[in-house]
């Protein structure tokens, strides 16, 4: 006799070779967990492809529909396993439904990655069953040019193709994938391929195909709906020629087994626990009617040994089991061994049992020295949160956690009741001073390294921040219109120019697109801190640089120099610069005016340095504008002049008196 898994259970039957990943997968699980803590609630799609669990969930309310439009609007609805489009999404909300997702996050990861190549521009070419629900699900998070292969006819009637991104169906056979895929790299020179097959759906397949080797009748169980099923029996059935696809164990009876032949069984992903042990069971029935004669080894077993067969336990195996007895300390459950099982309420996940509750329990102990059954509710909640941690980084996706205790080198936190550590190196896109500010902090963390022999995980929160910075960095990118002006704050001085915060990402004003005048260094025009708008001139996402404009934001002195100095009017400003003809003066930045060498003094000068120089600063008269030719003439003459009058007194009224002695 061997020693057989079943669905995490152990048998002892003669001659029978059962598969350890027959059953239900991690995905396919949690789909049907989700859908019983949902009822009452609609699928969109049969919640798995098996008719059994299908009608049990009907019974507990679970009803499945065809399309979004067939759900009643504000209604509870489940996405199955195989994910659904990005428009069924759309439907289902715009109805009011409230979405609770069961999607597989192998499934999921395949969505993102069409979405990717959808938004990268790249064609999307899926090896999947076309019809299949998973594989329309996958192609209906595409916008562009997609298609479904699975011969190589489908590869042949593909449009020419320079570039394209292949993935799979999950359940896709290893052996075929790797067909098409070298037919497409000799069909479309720049071909990009994903490695999609579910890690479950590997072992799941070669352990079939080992086991068909070694028997001479090989069982498939499954629903014949299920795309995974029909792949285990055709590879199944390719070795063993007495292979037979069955959905229940009353399908049985029509098989002929011999006294002397190894029978294998296993099951598809969509498979439930209960009929895979209905068949285990109805096989020990079978084998039991087989006569002595024909088997001398039943002859040799025990009535003990045959009421073992179906119930053989180790420490750490999962089983479900009734509740018989509740004491203070304790709950008896009955298991179907030949002892009943202990939990202590420690160990329970939830107080609130009953005489007669079906719970899940691991075996702790096989004997704990009185002769029961140790068993545990939260090992098992352990077990699931530590699958679901190692399921979610396996797909990429983030958990969340609670800081619980800064220890040396970092942070100690509560991830699903899981015990993980995150270096201080890990906290933050900054230096951490004070790691015990993050205790109580619920955080988003990436798992970056898990240690599944010592139970260690390491996380990342700084791992999410940069992904949520560049996230944030790509909408602001994405949002920048050349030619808009926008608010921006100086960040950083050079000597070429200013650093401006435009919202997230820093822009240069260059020295010259300061100011409409000259400019020495940035520090003359704004400082750090200051607020300003900004004209965008030049955006280049690949190098992440910016080009902005500060004086384009500022009238040009030159369209308002008529207004601004009118004729005859006087004003200071500053000598820039001197010619053999005259001086120039600065009446802003950006607009110079000239003093003619007649004009510089009240007095013929031989040259202009005689009444003037550079830096001087000096009060003239406007004396003509000329927009058009961008001319000022300007006077410092006249203002002397008018200076000169100004100081002469009124003049005074004299008497005239006579002068005596003449007439």
């Amino acid at each position: 006799m061997g020693w057989l898994h079943a669905a995490g259970r152990l048998l002892s039957i003669t001659r029978l070779l059962l598969a350890r990943h027959a059953g239900f997968c991690f995905g396919v699980r949690r789909a049907v967990e989700t859908a019983e803590k949902s009822a009452p609630a609609m699928t969109l799609g049969p919640i798995i492809h098996n008719p059994q669990v299908v009608s049990r969930l009907e019974g507990m309310g679970v009803r499945a529909i065809d399309s979004p439009e067939a759900a009643t609007a504000a209604s509870k609805v489940v996405i199955r396993s195989h994910g659904i489009a990005r428009a069924e999404y759309e439907a289902l909300r715009a109805r009011g439904c409230e979405i609770i997702d069961a999607t597989c996050p192998f499934v999921k990861r395949i969505h993102d990655m069409a979405r990717r190549a959808s938004e990268d521009g790249v064609p999307l070419i899926v090896i999947g069953e076309e019809k299949h629900p998973e594989v329309q699900g996958i192609l209906g998070w595409t916008e562009d040019a997609s298609f479904a292969v699975l011969t190589p006819e489908d590869v042949e009637a593909l449009p020419p193709l320079e570039r394209a991104r292949v993935v799979s169906q999950t359940t896709m056979v290893e052996a075929r994938f790797k067909e098409l895929c070298a037919l497409l790299r000799s069909r479309i020179p720049q071909l990009e391929v994903e490695a999609t097959i579910c890690p479950a759906t590997h072992d799941r397949q070669s352990e079939t195909a080992s086991i068909a080797e070694q028997s001479d009748v090989m069982l498939v169980i499954g629903g014949r709906q299920s795309s995974n099923s029909r792949k285990l029996f055709k590879l199944a059935s390719d070795i063993c020629r007495r292979t037979y696809f069955i959905e229940t164990a009353a399908e049985l009876d029509g098989i002929g087994f011999g006294p002397s032949d190894t029978i294998g069984i296993t099951a598809g992903a969509s498979t439930p626990d209960c009929i895979i042990k209905e068949v285990v069971a109805r096989m020990n029935d079978i084998e039991k009617k087989v006569t002595p004669e024909e088997n001398p080894e039943i002859e040799a077993m025990s009535d003990e040994v045959i009421d073992q067969t179906l119930v053989q336990i180790r420490p750490g195996q999962v089983v479900t089991g009734k509740v018989v007895q509740i004491t203070e300390d304790e709950v008896c459950v009955n298991i179907g061994y030949k002892a009943d099982g202990i939990v202590k309420k420690a160990d329970l996940s939830s107080t609130d049992v009953k005489i007669d509750d079906e719970i899940e329990v691991e075996v702790v102990k096989v004997n704990d020295g009185e002769g029961n059954v140790l068993l545990s509710q939260k090992n098992i909640i352990n077990r699931k949160a530590w699958d679901e941690i190692v399921a979610k980084q396996e797909a990429g996706e983030f958990v969340e956690g609670v800081g619980k205790e800064a220890v040396k080198g970092g942070l100690l936190a509560d991830v699903s009741g899981i015990r993980t550590f995150i270096p201080a190196s890990q906290l933050s896109l900054r230096y951490v001073e004070k790691i015990d500010e993050f205790v109580g902090q619920t955080m988003t963390l990436k798992i970056i390294e898990i240690d599944k022999a010592k139970k260690r995980i390491v996380a990342s929160r700084k791992a999410v921040l940069m992904v949520e910075e560049a996230e944030k960095k790509k909408k602001i990118w994405e949002s920048l219109e050349v030619g808009s002006i926008v608010k921006g704050t100086v960040r950083r001085l050079a000597d070429f120019g200013a650093f401006v915060d435009i919202g997230g990402v820093d822009g240069l004003v260059h020295v010259t697109d300061l100011s409409w005048g000259r400019v020495k260094h940035p520090s003359d025009v704004v400082s750090v801190g200051q607020e300003i708008d900004v004209k965008i001139l030049n955006v280049d996402p690949e190098r992440e640089r910016i080009s902005l404009s500060y004086k384009q934001t500022q009238p040009r002195p030159w369209t308002v120099a008529g207004e601004k100095y009118p004729v005859g009017s006087v004003v200071e400003g500053k000598v820039v610069r001197i010619t053999t003809f005259g001086a120039f003066v600065e009446l802003e930045p950006g607009l110079d005016g000239l003093v003619h060498i007649s004009q510089c003094a009240l007095t013929r000068i031989a040259k202009v340095e005689d009444a003037v120089n550079v830096g001087d600063i000096v009060r003239v008269k406007v004396l003509d504008v000329n927009t058009e030719a961008k001319r000022i003439s300007l006077s410092i003459r006249e203002v002397l002049e008018d200076e000169a009058m100004d100081a002469i007194p009124e003049e005074s009224e004299y008497e005239i008196e006579e002068i005596p002695g003449e007439e």
